[in-house]
Parts: structure tokens; C-alpha cells; sequence
């Protein structure tokens, strides 16, 4: 639950910024959290978490212009990126490694045959992409209302409705163990 939190601390705050002071401000906090949620974890873990770091360094370019240039565009465009880089994130690790990003984050857990686990990996790909167009749809169609709520309430629907599929399929997937591994 700790994590839970972590990971969405400059998205929460954002959406609170947001609503007390519009975006400009709400820019400059969601800057502010992801340092904090960068610094919190590495003095609680002693190491970075990559996703933070990206999601970090993406905010600061995106973050940035939009105050610089006072164009709200640029930050809404952030998500779009962020998913598209997981997106080439996970399907680089098909090519690079013996295993997948999905499957180095969940293999300890749960034994697949290599075939789901790439089958897994394939669709966070093209969840991500999709994620990200979907993004710009309602950058591009609505106001920006619609799109923080969208942001904040939109994306993480359908992350945990992504997520509680591929818990589903996995399950269906599932290796029992050898009698000698009990």
C-alpha cells in the first residue's frame, strides 16, 4: 500500500494543485513531488527506483516547458511519452536479456512457460501505446478538466482493470510445481 502511494504521491498532488490553483501551479508541485518521491526512496532503499527516475526526468522536460513557455500542451503531452517510453521499454526487453521486463518483475512469484511470458510483455506494449494515443485523444477533444480527471481517475481505471486481466490470464497460465520442488 506504501508503494501504492509513492507511485502516485506527484499525480495526487497534481490533481490537488490542479483544482485549488490550475495548472501552472499544479506543474511546479508535480515537479516538486516526483523530486521528493525520488529522494524519499532512496533514502528509505538506498537505491532508485527507474521509474521514478524516468518519470522524473520526463516531468522536468515537459514540466519544464510548459512554465517556460506558459503552454499547458507540453504537460499534458507527458503522459503520452511516459507510456510510450514503457512501451519501448518493455518491448526492447524481448531482444535484450534472457528475460522480460514482465517477467523480472514477476518471476520470482509465479511460474509461466516463456511463450505467456512473452505473450505478457507484448500486451503492457501495446497497453502502453494505446494508453498514450488514447492521451492525446482527449488532449486533443476536450478541455483541460476533462483531461486531469481523465489523468488522475481515466488511466488508473483502466491500469487496474489492464492489471486484474493479466492477474486473470495469468492464473489460467500457471506452472504447478514438480513434486520434488515442495
Amino acid at each position: 500500500m506504501i508503494k501504492l502511494l509513492v507511485d502516485f504521491f506527484p499525480i495526487l498532488l497534481f490533481f490537488l494543485a490542479y483544482k485549488l490553483y490550475g495548472i501552472y501551479t499544479a506543474t511546479v508541485v508535480a515537479i516538486v513531488a516526483s523530486f521528493v518521491q525520488v529522494g524519499w526512496y532512496w533514502f528509505k532503499h538506498k537505491r532508485f527506483e527507474n521509474t521514478h527516475l524516468i518519470t522524473l526526468a520526463i516531468i522536468l522536460v515537459f514540466g519544464g516547458a510548459t512554465l517556460l513557455l506558459q503552454d499547458e500542451l507540453f504537460i499534458k503531452w507527458k503522459p503520452t511519452v511516459l507510456n510510450w517510453v514503457f512501451g519501448i521499454a518493455f518491448l526492447a526487453s524481448n531482444f535484450i536479456g534472457k528475460k522480460t521486463i514482465v517477467e523480472r518483475m514477476m518471476g520470482n512469484n509465479i511460474s509461466l512457460p516463456a511463450n505467456i511470458w512473452n505473450k505478457l510483455n507484448l500486451s503492457w506494449v501495446v497497453f502502453f501505446i494505446a494508453l498514450g494515443f488514447l492521451n492525446l485523444y482527449v488532449v486533443y477533444n476536450f478541455d483541460t478538466d476533462t483531461w486531469v480527471n481523465f489523468k488522475l481517475f481515466g488511466m488508473m481505471a483502466l491500469t487496474a482493470i489492464f492489471v486484474v486481466a493479466q492477474a486473470i490470464y495469468m492464473s489460467r497460465h500457471a506452472e504447478t510445481p514438480k513434486a520434488e520442488e515442495q
